[in-house]
C-alpha cells in the first residue's frame, strides 16, 4: 500500500512540475499568443458572432458592464473544458480597439474554463481566435438568450439532410459575399451546432445518388424482362392455364351432368 501511495504522490508531482494547465488552478495564457493578429467583425449586431475558417474560427461577443468573460467548450462526456484562445482584442463602445499588449486585458486557463479579464467593468465587444479542424462547429451559448450569427467558410453550405446539421432550429439563412450566414434572433438552448459540407461534397453526393438510381432502374428492368420471359415460356408450353377458384361455391356451378 505504501508503494502505491508513493507512486500516486510521484505522479501528482510530475504533473505539477510539467505545468499541466489548470490541474491545481488557473494558469496565465502566454501573452505572445494573446497578441497574435486576427480580423474581427466589430460591426456585427448579434450578441455572439462566429466566423468559421478552414483552420480556425473567430468569435466576437457583446459584454455589458462586465469585468470577466468565460470561454469554454463541452466534451463528449458533457464536461466543461477550457478553450485555447489567441489574438485577444476588446473594442469599446466608442470604437477604440485594444490588445493585451496595450492594456491590462488578459486571460487565464483552468481545466474547465478560459477566463478573460478586462481592465475594470467595461462595455463593448470581446474578440478572440481558436484553432480548429473538420466540418463541424459546436459551442455552448456563452451569452444566454442572446442573438447569434455563424458565418460558414467559402465554398461550403449547410441545410441538406444527411450532409449537414444546424441546431437549434428557428434560424434564418442567407448568402453574403459567397458565404452562407446563419442567424438566430434568440437562442435559448445550451449550445449551437453547425455541421456543414464542402461544395464538392454536394457534387459527389449528387453523382453517387444518380449512379445508385441508375443501377436501381437497370436492375428493375432486368428482373422485369426476366419475369416476362418466364411467363412467355409457360404460355408456349401450355402450362400457364388459369385455375378455377377453389373458393367458388359448388352450388353456384349448376346441377351435375345428366340433370341439366
Amino acid at each position: 500500500m505504501k508503494r502505491r501511495h508513493l507512486l500516486f504522490v510521484a505522479v501528482l508531482a510530475l504533473v505539477a512540475l510539467s505545468g499541466c494547465t489548470g490541474f491545481f488552478g488557473s494558469e496565465e495564457v502566454d501573452p505572445e499568443r494573446l497578441n497574435e493578429n486576427a480580423s474581427y467583425d466589430w460591426n456585427t449586431s448579434a450578441d455572439g458572432t462566429i466566423v468559421i475558417e478552414e483552420s480556425k474560427y473567430t468569435a466576437v461577443y457583446a459584454v455589458e458592464n462586465e469585468s470577466t468573460f468565460d470561454v469554454y467548450t463541452v466534451d463528449g462526456l458533457g464536461r466543461e473544458r477550457s478553450v485555447p484562445i489567441s489574438a485577444l482584442r476588446f473594442r469599446y463602445d466608442n470604437g477604440t480597439v485594444v490588445s493585451a499588449a496595450e492594456s491590462s486585458l488578459s486571460a487565464s486557463e483552468s481545466r474547465q474554463r478560459t477566463t478573460i479579464t478586462f481592465p475594470g467593468n467595461v462595455s463593448g465587444k470581446v474578440g478572440y481566435s481558436v484553432a480548429r479542424t473538420g466540418k463541424r462547429f459546436a459551442s455552448p451559448t456563452l451569452v444566454e438568450d442572446g442573438s447569434y450569427t455563424v458565418v460558414l467558410p467559402p465554398n461550403t453550405g449547410a441545410g441538406i439532410p444527411f450532409l449537414s446539421r444546424i441546431s437549434p432550429g428557428g434560424y434564418e439563412s442567407s448568402t453574403v459575399d459567397g458565404q452562407q450566414v446563419i442567424r438566430w434572433d434568440e437562442v435559448t438552448s445550451d449550445q449551437i451546432v453547425v455541421r456543414y459540407y464542402l461544395d464538392r461534397d454536394l457534387w459527389l453526393f449528387g453523382g453517387l445518388s444518380a449512379i445508385a438510381v441508375g443501377i436501381g432502374v437497370v436492375g428493375t428492368l432486368y428482373y422485369y424482362r426476366q419475369l416476362q420471359a418466364v411467363i412467355r415460356r409457360r404460355k408456349e408450353a401450355g402450362i400457364d392455364l388459369e385455375e378455377e377458384d377453389d373458393d367458388d361455391d359448388p352450388r353456384d356451378r349448376g346441377p351435375p351432368p345428366g340433370m341439366r
